[in-house]
């Protein structure tokens, strides 16, 4: 179908209001533009807890954000979008404002470092520590709870990629996987790259730009921790929850790595958007598409939820 209307006036809007495309522009002029879509999202619902953390990396640290409820029932640690070039925590916290209130789950925004100043694997590396240290720190608040990763586009890439790591390394124990139309893959010519139809706020040339400048040696964006979809045995691995969009270039290699999750046995839901493009998922208090994403993830957390606490 096409694109739904509300999108379709919002890029319209965008348009007529100018300016560079993405693939054209410097880092720093596309993290301005990040910077100033924030204003659109409003401020979110109100949290009982918000806090800010240090987490120690290799060649320095990071900063966490952590945002929660009075009782929460499970913990997210998230990762943001951007192609592993943009994006901050600041940039996401309204998105994990909602996450909080439709969930009731503590929710670990992660501000990992960006390319191309920090090039693959450095977001990978710096996630992995991010999420021990979740684990690490928030068990006093609950050892119980169940571990869900969850990002979207780079940020579900790296979900992807920390669940296939905790597996290999015999734990955290993740409990779910969310992954909000993730990049899984770096073949950039599938079908739903070379659509025309596709080309929209996220484009092939914009993609061809975040590889660039996150793993410009072509030979490492097969390596599983850049390419989950690449990975040889996905068995074992948590269940998933993935969200693709119809008019997204990402929308084929999601889809291929929900497919071949269930192919080893793991228990997937999916759902593929209708008239959404990429990105509507954060695109809370602007695009209708943002409060359908957020329900469905919220219900099928509660579905995991519930299954999580049935007696064995």
């Amino acid at each position: 179908m096409a694109l739904d209307d509300a999108t379709t006036q919002f890029l319209t809007a965008m348009a007529e209001a100018g300016g560079t495309p993405l693939h054209e522009m410097t880092p720093g002029e596309a993290r301005e533009l990040g910077a100033a879509l924030r204003e659109m999202y409003g401020p979110g619902p109100e949290v009982a807890h918000r806090s800010d953390a240090t987490v120690p990396v290799a060649d320095g640290t990071i900063g966490v954000r952590i945002l929660a409820p009075e009782n929460p029932r499970s913990v997210i640690v998230y990762y943001h979008g951007g192609g592993w070039v943009i994006g901050t925590i600041d940039e996401f916290e309204t998105l994990a404002r909602h996450l909080v209130a439709r969930t009731g789950a503590t929710v670990v925004l992660v501000d990992y470092r960006l390319a191309p100043e920090h090039r693959y694997p450095v977001a990978v590396e710096d996630s992995w520590a991010a999420l021990r240290w979740t684990v690490a720190h928030l068990a006093g608040a609950g050892p119980d709870l169940p571990l869900v990763v969850a990002g979207d586009s780079a940020g579900g890439n790296i979900a992807a990629i920390m669940a296939q790591r905790a597996k290999a390394e015999g734990g955290p124990r993740i409990d779910l996987q969310v992954l909000v139309y993730p990049v899984t893959d770096a073949d950039l010519d599938n079908a739903s790259y070379t659509d025309p139809a596709n080309q929209l706020m996220l484009s092939r040339d914009s993609m061809v730009w975040f590889w660039d400048h996150y793993a410009p040696d072509v030979a490492s964006r097969a390596r599983p921790d850049a390419s989950p979809l690449r990975a040889g045995d996905l068995s074992g691995l948590p269940p998933a929850v993935v969200l693709t969009a119809e008019h997204d270039v990402l929308r084929d290699e999601g889809e291929a790595y929900a497919e071949k999750l269930r192919a080893a046995g793991v228990p997937v839901r999916s759902r593929r958007f209708a008239g959404q493009m990429h990105g509507f998922f954060t695109f809370v208090g602007v695009l209708p598409g943002a409060a359908e994403g957020l329900g469905y993830v919220a219900d099928e957390l509660d579905r995991h939820l519930a299954d999580h606490t049935q007696p064995a």
